[in-house]
């Protein structure tokens, strides 16, 4: 195209309306005026009266989009300054407008890979939304439920007490989705799981070339979750010098990244986690007592899932309603003597150790059933109609002295055990359990236990 003085072009696509907002913008500028055309994108011609000189817009293409451009066509005279400067001025307008639209359609295609992104992670967690309502709230919960509620609207550092696999980060989400940052980041941090000599940077992040390895710069736990809430779960897994540095960004709410010099601040919540004695720790030199009593500020204790026995069927039928929709299988509920199955065993490892088993149990019925006696290592003997009976003790109870030579190695060993549990009220391991009480390993004693078609909670 011979005569055309400059092209400026900018990748977008503008609907109809759009295109005629700018034309009216033109107009208003007593510049120049589209044709009807332009909406559909046909090569348009648009020319100042009077002047000679006319102005193409059309649709082009290339590898980034489509886009329009604009062309100068000024065949018969020079372009003065002050021409070029009307020209850019008449541009200036509709160049934002395309960045401004090609922006906004970026925008909607991330939102679009967000939401697909989402679903797809509902999905695998077999869930229908990310905060899903707390099973037992109203129930063996509501305790627990009625602190995290009462201080879920303060900046208040928060300690989660209990027993591995009792739900602590279900109650640290549920605080943070309660308090004013529920839209800023919530980041778990295991401090378990982190090597020693790489605690600072995890938590505080480094500058490139710091030390061996650091090949960039990197942000730390505190910087990403700033405005939003910090979980440091296991927190008492935290060697002692780790332990000095947190206390200080918790005091202070500043910290240098590793070989930084720049004081950075954090608005961080804290709530921290453990399933360990901390006051024991503390007096046994193993955990700081200043970094205790600034975590401890508003302690909650969770319950074993053994002390929420109202809890449990409801809790089994979301469960199982979960893991179908995750593993692409029929729904199958707990029957009734599923039920009672699950409320008979003493559950070790909490609600952790549910999802297991019932996973277990879906994949072992496929589809068919819930396979929880073999899910749970019972050898359960079936009715005439052939369900499952209740797990009962497969030994006597204890004998008389008299007849204690007739016993066979097993029952004698039942017996034992029985004992124990009763000593020990249903308590199988920890301080005072029965696996305490016969010297033996818990795991051991749970696997005799479901051998024999004992309960532990039968003897509390």
């Amino acid at each position: 195209m011979s005569g055309i003085g400059e092209v400026v072009s900018v990748n977008a696509n503008l609907d109809a309306q759009q295109i005629r907002a700018l034309a009216a913008s033109f107009e208003r500028h007593d510049l120049y005026a589209l044709s009807a055309d332009a909406a559909a994108g046909a090569l348009s011609v648009f020319g100042s009266p009077g002047t000679g000189r006319r102005r193409l817009v059309f649709r082009l293409a290339d590898g980034s989009g489509d886009g329009f451009a604009i062309a100068d066509i000024s065949p018969d005279q020079p372009r003065t300054s002050s021409e070029t400067a009307l020209r850019d001025a008449a541009l200036a307008p509709l160049a934002q407008a395309l960045r401004n639209h090609r922006r906004s359609a970026e925008l909607d295609q991330l939102r679009a890979r967000i939401d697909a992104d989402r679903e797809s992670l509902l999905q695998r967690l077999g869930r229908h939304t990310l905060r899903d309502r707390i099973v037992g709230e109203d129930g063996g919960l509501r305790d627990t439920m009625r602190q995290a509620n009462a201080v879920a609207g303060s900046d208040t550092t928060v300690l989660l007490l209990g027993a591995t696999g009792t739900g602590k980060e279900v109650i640290a989400r549920s605080i943070h989705d309660r308090s004013s940052r529920a839209e800023a980041p919530f980041i778990r941090v295991n401090c378990g799981a982190i090597p020693a000599e790489l605690i600072d940077s995890e938590l505080f992040g480094h500058e490139k070339g710091s030390f061996t390895g650091a090949i960039r710069h990197r942000r730390g736990w505190f910087e990403r979750a700033d405005g939003g809430t910090l979980f440091l779960d296991e927190i008492g897994e935290l060697p002692l010098p780790a332990q000095v540095r947190l206390l200080r960004v918790l005091q202070d709410h500043t910290f240098q990244r590793v070989g930084g010099e720049q004081e950075i601040r954090s608005d961080v919540r804290i709530v921290a986690a453990t399933h360990r004695d901390l006051v024991a720790m503390v007096s046994q030199g193993q955990f700081r007592a200043d970094l205790w009593y600034r975590i401890a500020i508003f302690p909650i204790r969770i319950p074993r899932l053994a002390d929420r026995a109202d809890d449990i069927a409801e809790l089994a039928q979301h469960i199982a309603r979960r893991v179908a929709r995750r593993l692409g299988l029929p729904e199958v509920l707990p029957s009734d003597a599923d039920m009672v199955m699950l409320r008979h065993y003493d559950w070790p490892g909490n609600v952790r150790e549910m999802m297991a088993v019932i996973e277990r149990a879906a994949i072992l019925g496929d589809g068919r059933e819930l396979a929880l006696a073999r899910a749970l290592g019972f050898n359960m003997p079936t009715t005439v109609a052939g369900e499952a009976e209740i797990a009962r003790p497969m030994c006597a109870e204890p004998l008389d002295d008299d007849a204690a030579d007739w016993m066979s190695l097993d029952e004698a060993m039942c017996q034992h055990i029985i004992a124990a549990l009763r000593h020990c009220r249903g308590r199988v391991h920890g301080p005072g359990g029965a696996a305490q009480l016969l010297d033996i390993n818990p795991s051991t004693l749970r696997a005799r236990l479901r051998k024999h078609g004992l309960a532990a909670g039968d003897y509390r």
